[in-house]
């Protein structure tokens, strides 16, 4: 049995759901105008907090109406990610199932700090817990949204730290799209909790890589790869005097203009080619460039903004597959650039990559969800 798959995204997404063969329903915002980060460096001041959170609250109530509308499309199960919580409002009102679907682990546990807190130090087992329980029932930027969806549909009140709890309490099932090897399921997840493996999207039939890029790499020895995808917050300038400093070819993406023996910007490019290739990956650590990084089996170089990037920054040290992560807020030429000299010099982070990707090419991570949206289907 197959399924006719169509995604919510942002407008800027709509290439990339078309292009795995799925139907686009466009959500309304975008992301990118989120990500203003103070100059590398530099710590956000209370200001920048305050818009950051307005910004984003009117972001998830546009987000909230657009869910609404692209559910009334048309769905028999909706895969709600870790921050629209306002979807499982909608599946309760057309009467549908709802599953979650995490790139990242959002549970209350001693295993880890809440990735909401934006740190990947532990707190120890009793700090963790107790630290995720106390933020999953704090107030959220989409708790507005969530009581306003309850609204228009004609549901009773209900906030969503309850709704969550409920979930919780009548083990509501969450797919999370990670891998063991990386993050090992922690035992104290209650059993709906699963970890499927990474979700690799398919290679774009025909795709050809841009002739400049293919000679760039050929003319020398690996270069390194520097982009910081949907959080691109760095000038060429900056980019390249660290990668002038580590003495390294790079592979620029978030800028445009650079055209050299060393150095090239590029636009999108399909990271199972690209990061092969490299001598290592230099990138913010979200959920997943550092899922392609770690399967491309290169070393990587984190530099972790805000949210989840810290603790995935924190799991690949862990893991020996990188240097200690550069935070953006400290962040200079001079230690990015001693981070990429580590990265590339010392062979015990390439053979620790290495060992991980073979891990993650032994696992099957769509079977699990194809198992879980078969299930349901199925008429109760």
């Amino acid at each position: 049995m197959g399924f006719d798959v169509a995604i919510a995204a942002n407008a800027a997404h709509a290439p990339l759901v078309t292009a795995a063969g799925c139907e686009h329903r466009e959500l309304p915002g975008d992301m990118s105008h989120l990500v203003n980060p103070a100059a590398p460096g530099k710590k956000a001041t209370g200001a920048d907090l305050r818009r950051y959170m307005r910004e984003l609250g009117d972001y998830m109530d546009l987000a909230a109406t657009g869910t609404l509308a692209a559910a009334e499309a048309g769905t028999d199960v909706i895969l709600a990610n870790a921050i629209a919580p306002y979807a499982y409002d909608v599946a309760e009102a057309l009467g549908v199932p709802a599953i979650g679907a995490h790139l990242q682990p959002t549970e209350p546990s001693t295993a880890y700090p809440p990735v909401l807190l934006g740190t990947g130090r532990s707190l120890g087992p009793a700090g963790n817990k107790l630290l995720g329980s106390l933020i999953s029932a704090a107030k959220a930027p989409y708790d507005a949204p969530s009581a306003r969806i309850r609204q228009v549909l004609g549901l009773p009140k209900k906030a969503r730290s309850a709704s969550e709890r409920t979930r919780r309490k009548t083990n509501r099932p969450i797919l999370h799209g990670m891998s063991p090897a990386v993050f090992p399921r922690p035992a104290d997840w209650r059993s709906g909790l699963s970890m499927t493996g990474y979700w690799w999207p398919e290679a774009e039939p025909g795709w050809q890589p841009p002739a400049e890029l293919v000679d760039f790499i050929a003319d020398g020895p690996p270069p390194v790869f520097i982009g910081f995808g949907s959080s691109a917050a760095l000038d060429a300038d900056f980019l390249l005097s660290a990668a002038r400093r580590a003495g390294v070819r790079a592979v620029l993406q978030g800028v445009d203009g650079v055209s050299g023996t060393n150095a090239i910007s590029i636009g999108a490019v399909p990271h199972e080619w690209l990061f092969p290739q490299m001598a290592a990956v230099v990138h913010h650590a979200g959920a997943g460039t550092a899922a392609a990084g770690l399967r491309a089996g290169v070393p990587t170089v984190s530099v972790p903004i805000y949210t989840d990037q810290p603790f995935w920054a924190a799991r690949i040290t862990a893991l020996g597959a990188g240097p200690h992560p550069v935070p953006y807020k400290e962040l200079t030429t001079e230690r990015l650039a001693e981070a990429i000299t580590q990265a590339t010099t010392a062979p015990a982070y390439t053979a620790r990559a290495r060992q991980l990707a073979a891990a993650l090419a032994s696992e099957d991570g769509t079977a699990p969800v194809v198992a879980a949206l078969r299930s349901a289907s199925k008429p109760i």
